[in-house]
């Protein structure tokens, strides 16, 4: 079973917060249900654990707060605009295998653009969700004991200026997007939620692997 959640605008720092509380609530009892968060944030940008910091380029120029967090990979932004995802999911009975949970995300999003009439694709070597050669979606996880937090960031609409105080997810020169952007038409945040909700199941529930 996967309980989704939308919670609306939280702020990075209670997000985290309840993320924790969640993980924490499913190693100590496995069989709590698996969770998936929708929301969006007032605007933060984000790095993971990595002594390489680059990626943000000139921190004391940055036009909103910084959060070192415990996902993988690089720096990013995250506000109004965006929809975000956090999987709490056991991966213990699906296997333990980081590049399937990886690629199900992906699948999950290129399924949600496709709802609204584009066309999401992979690139080699790199992950999340692309239209050409502009990135629509980012992923960074991270695994408790197998049990997954933090996800992805769906950009739907908003400003997309942020984006360029750093270099995105560490990508040299790459030019950010948004599904109103490609579509040419407001689309809501919780319109995509409800559309990743009804996804959610089939993409994430990750048949057991034997």
């Amino acid at each position: 079973m996967l309980d989704t959640r939308w919670l609306g605008r939280l702020p990075y720092a209670e997000a985290l917060a309840l993320q924790e509380s969640l993980v924490a609530r499913k190693i100590a009892d496995p069989g709590t249900p698996d969770t998936l968060l929708l929301l969006e944030h007032e605007p933060v940008f984000t790095i993971g654990r990595t002594p390489d910091r680059s990626s943000l380029r000139d921190v004391a120029a940055l036009p909103h707060p910084l959060v070192v967090t415990g996902r993988g990979g690089q720096a990013t932004y995250h506000g109004p605009g965006q929809l975000i995802g956090y999987p709490i999911l056991d991966l213990k009975p699906r296997g333990q295998d980081l590049h399937r949970y990886l690629r199900a995300l992906e699948e999950m999003l290129i399924a949600l653009c496709a709802q609204f009439g584009v066309t999401g694709t992979r690139r080699e070597g790199l992950t999340g969700v692309w239209v050409g050669e502009k990135k629509l979606a980012s992923i960074g996880i991270g695994v408790r004991r197998w049990i997954s937090l933090h996800g992805f960031a769906l950009n739907v609409g908003g400003d997309l200026a942020p984006y360029r105080a750093i270099t995105p997810c560490g990508i040299a020169d790459v030019e950010m997007t948004s599904l109103e952007r490609e579509t040419g038409r407001v689309i809501s945040v919780e319109a995509a939620a409800t559309t990743a909700a009804a996804l959610a199941s089939a993409h994430l529930g990750l048949a057991a692997v034997p």
